[in-house]
């Protein structure tokens, strides 16, 4: 039987994939340019909010150290980006006249990303910034004693994504998270793609 927090929890994810997919429709036809500009804007904020997301994370889930949870967040908001720097993900990808062949970058939909106790504020920057360079939105599932440092994260994306041009709900985050909850998620309908991160303390 379903506790109350559970049904608060899979409202929550069924509104949230609703409003990501009304979002992605949009994305989805965004040029190359607008979609770097965009990851540019969030990784740049991230950075800027890396030192703060870190100590939140030690502080709500008592796992791991600041100085660490620092060091993986910088790699996920300026290592990542940089590697990702000119990278085709969108539109048109490569073209082989010889061979008669054109390959075409197409977005999947929306992502369930669903996020690890762990590494919470790291894994929500990796996971939002791959997901829109793709040209997808995403649905974040933070682990239930990660909540508000993951969802913390996604919203320090989220605003420089709006920022920069993106559709408003493209990126979201549950708050009231239950493993049934996210068990809805994963098979929610308008999911496309399931980034899932499972790790326990050591």
């Amino acid at each position: 039987m379903l506790a109350d927090k559970d049904l608060v929890s899979i409202q929550e994810v069924r509104t949230k994939v609703e409003k990501a997919y009304a979002a992605w429709q949009k994305y989805r036809a965004y040029s190359q340019e607008q979609v770097d500009a965009i990851v540019e804007r969030m990784a740049a904020a991230a950075r800027a909010h890396a030192k703060r997301l870190a100590d939140f994370a030690v502080e709500e889930t008592g796992y791991g150290n600041a100085k660490d949870k620092y060091i993986k967040n910088l790699l996920t908001s300026d290592w990542l980006p940089r590697r990702m720097r000119g990278m085709k993900t969108v539109g048109i990808l490569r073209e082989l006249p010889e061979e008669k062949v054109v390959e075409i970058g197409v977005p999947m939909g929306v992502v369930a990303a669903i996020l690890p106790t762990t590494n919470p504020t790291s894994t929500a920057i990796y996971k939002t910034l791959i997901s829109l360079k793709a040209g997808n939105a995403i649905v974040i599932s933070p682990h239930p004693r990660a909540h508000r440092c993951s969802c913390s994260a996604a919203a320090v994306l989220y605003r420089a994504a709006v920022e920069a041009g993106a559709p408003e709900d493209i990126i979201q985050c549950v708050d009231t998270a239950t493993l049934e909850g996210t068990t809805a998620l994963m098979r929610h309908e308008l999911i496309s793609v399931i980034l899932s991160t499972a790790a326990r303390p050591s």
